[in-house]
């Protein structure tokens, strides 16, 4: 059985990443090379000659591709001083990275999103329309948490109602009254019933009745 402990190391994780972005910019086989040299030296200096001997480049063709990768915003020359305390300039991958970690959250956001509609299908016992997927979808868009989406729902549901209108109205009262979560929601509900000295629970208050 083939040993595939290497699979999980940092170096694999980053290297597969790196790929998926030369994939999606289109990049070169020497842009690709000097991208990854980059990452990999521990000298960040921009230094052609060493390059070239290194990867077997023409100069010309590094300078061509070190131009479009400071073009896609994968990387940028940054300010620094070398041993002597001399003025030098730098590569910085920080805009790599950054382009990484935004992949890796939208598809977490995305995670998230499949998961709210899977809630949707399981409460109102049907599944979504096209239609119901761009209302859902605009919700979180527009800010509004999983956590407080989901909870508008359940709302909704408890009272008989699984139209998203009715959840969208749910949703704008909550926004109205500056609602950020679902601990907002049980804070605000307290304090109506210690000014109205009520003893409703949480589902039994309709919402769009109070003004």
């Amino acid at each position: 059985m083939p040993n595939i402990e290497f699979l999980t190391e940092k170096r694999f994780t980053l290297s597969s990443h790196l790929i998926e972005v030369a994939i999606k910019n289109n990049l070169t086989l020497v842009e690709f090379l000097l991208l990854m040299y980059f990452e990999d030296s521990m000298d960040k200096t921009f230094d052609v000659e060493k390059i070239c001997d290194l990867l077997h480049i023409e100069s010309k063709d590094v300078l061509v591709a070190f131009n479009h990768l400071l073009t896609l915003n994968l990387i940028k020359l940054e300010s620094s001083q070398d041993h002597d305390h001399k003025k030098c300039e730098v590569i910085s991958l920080v805009p790599l990275y950054h382009t990484i970690f935004e992949k890796k959250e939208k598809q977490k956001r995305e995670g998230e999103k499949e998961t709210i509609f899977d809630e949707f299908q399981k409460e109102i016992g049907r599944d979504i329309s096209p239609m119901e997927f761009e209302i859902i979808n605009a919700w979180l868009e527009k800010g509004f948490s999983e956590e407080l989406v989901l909870g508008a729902l359940k709302e909704a549901v408890y009272n008989g109602v699984n139209s998203l209108r009715y959840i969208d109205k749910i949703l704008y009262e909550w926004q109205k009254k500056g609602y950020q979560n679902m601990k907002d929601v049980e804070k605000g509900l307290a304090n109506f019933r210690k000014e109205k000295e009520s003893s409703v629970e949480l589902f039994d208050y309709d919402w769009l009745e109070d003004e």
